[in-house]
């Protein structure tokens, strides 16, 4: 049973973010500083040339989280505001909490950590599975609820990039495996554990609006607009990263035409469904991080986009509706058919990519590849020339193991933490709603009359 509204939950918000920020400050103030500038003038060029070519590639991650994802989420009419504000929300909590772990973890050197660009985006880049995997509970999740989801998930997350990247030296500079499959199964463990066999029905406030609709689907263009900076952002500087950004391009293309094709097919009267807009022309985007810098054919790239399309559409229609029937599975924002199918579609790419990838005179590696931590390249590479084509295929198939079945796990584990009644779970006839956690201004957002009888019908569903 839902946790009825009260004032408590309200200061708990505060309270958790408070003692979170203030214990950051301490941290802050007694580990974290900046190295010590320069005297020699080619080191201040070389720290110069590291932040003016990292840095517009930042901006574009910054616009693509706060801007295109934030409005992404506002498919959700009554929930636009929450959507915004827990996905900036979440971003800025993450990436801190992300930057205070990876720091003690693997910086933290002489009692002191020393911060710079490349670690706050690698930070970043951990914030993004927990804006991916709240998309499976959104609306019916309160802030609490999301801050200690995101609490759990960052550890754990770091922990598996550790294992895939510098153990198993998978290869996966755009966050394919490390990113997009884990956060998804990690989400979807999350709900399965928190709604357990509950059949969750369609809520009243949950159906998008022609408004809403709109919106969500700017946000689609501004993410697919910045999307190469993304994927790119990681490789190596030179052929690597110019490789990248055109196989990025050439797969988001073909899967925003593909996207129009394949909706308006499974359509009687041959209309788009703006759901699948939103989402399967970023599914190229998704698939193509895996092999993005790896020197495939255009051609390689133009079809994973298609792939990743019709693999995205086609959950929206068939699977998704079939996991809810069967598996009482909620997934609101369809993270299993944006993320997580274009994830394993970009995986066995990886591995056939690897089977066939040119290698340097010397026979040790493919040209350029880089791993999506950014930080374990040579560990990767390294485990490429002892292993071999064959060998290297067997771990990027045995990384996409470990990214699902450890994210689903951890998920299931945290959903059931989420079900504390101190975490304050909105009542179902508040779900979707802004107004249990803002000041709405604007009357004409209030529920109209006609509304008030269907959520009472839902209250006193609640309290039988």
């Amino acid at each position: 049973m839902a946790v009825p509204p009260s004032t408590y939950p309200h200061r708990l918000l505060p309270l958790f973010l408070g003692l979170f920020q203030g214990a950051l400050l301490l941290f802050f103030a007694l580990f974290v500083t900046y190295d010590e500038p320069s005297a020699q003038a080619e080191d201040t060029n070389l720290v110069a040339n590291q932040v003016y070519s990292t840095f517009p590639f930042f901006q574009d991650i910054q616009v693509m989280l706060v801007v295109g994802l934030g409005l992404l989420l506002t498919f959700l009419p009554r929930y636009g505001f929450s959507g915004l504000t827990h996905n900036f929300l979440l971003l800025n909590f993450s990436t801190q909490w992300a930057l205070v772990l990876q720091g003690l973890l693997h910086h933290f050197h002489h009692g002191q950590i020393h911060l710079d660009l490349h670690k706050l985006l690698i930070s970043e880049f951990a914030a993004v599975t927990v804006l991916i995997s709240v998309g499976a509970i959104l609306g019916r999740a309160s802030p609490c609820q999301l801050l200690v989801m995101a609490t759990c998930e960052i550890p754990l997350y770091l922990a598996s990039e550790w294992v895939i990247v510098t153990c198993l030296g998978v290869l996966d500079v755009g966050g394919t495996i490390t990113i997009h499959v884990f956060s998804c199964y990690f989400g979807l463990g999350v709900s399965k554990a928190l709604f357990r066999a509950a059949q969750q029905p369609l809520h009243p406030k949950e159906t998008p609006t022609t408004s809403s609709d709109l919106m969500s689907l700017v946000g689609t263009l501004i993410l697919w607009v910045f999307w190469p900076s993304f994927v790119a952002v990681l490789c190596q500087p030179g052929d690597a990263q110019h490789r990248a950004i055109l196989n990025t391009l050439l797969a988001m293309s073909a899967s925003a035409i593909t996207t129009v094709v394949a909706s308006s097919l499974l359509q009687r009267d041959g209309k788009l469904s703006p759901g699948h807009l939103q989402n399967g022309s970023l599914a190229g985007g998704v698939a193509i991080g895996v092999v993005a810098d790896m020197a495939v054919p255009p051609v390689a790239a133009l079809a994973l986009g298609s792939l990743s399309a019709v693999a995205c559409v086609l959950g929206f229609r068939f699977l998704s509706p079939l996991l809810a029937r069967k598996l009482t599975l909620h997934d609101q924002c369809g993270i299993h058919n944006l993320h997580g199918l274009p994830g394993i579609l970009g995986a066995a790419a990886s591995v056939v990519a690897v089977l066939v990838a040119p290698k340097d005179p010397s026979g040790s590696q493919p040209s350029q590849l880089s791993p999506a931590g950014g930080n374990a390249s040579e560990v990767a590479e390294g485990h490429w020339g002892v292993r071999g084509a064959g060998g290297q295929a067997l771990c990027q198939a045995a990384g996409l193991a470990v990214a699902a079945g450890a994210s689903l796990l951890a998920g299931l584990l945290t959903g059931a933490a989420l079900r504390l009644p101190c975490l304050a779970r909105p009542p179902e006839r508040l779900c979707f709603d802004d107004s249990l956690y803002f000041k709405i201004q604007d009357q004409s957002e209030s529920p109209e009359p006609d509304s008030s009888a269907e959520e009472g019908a839902l209250a006193l569903k609640e309290q039988i």
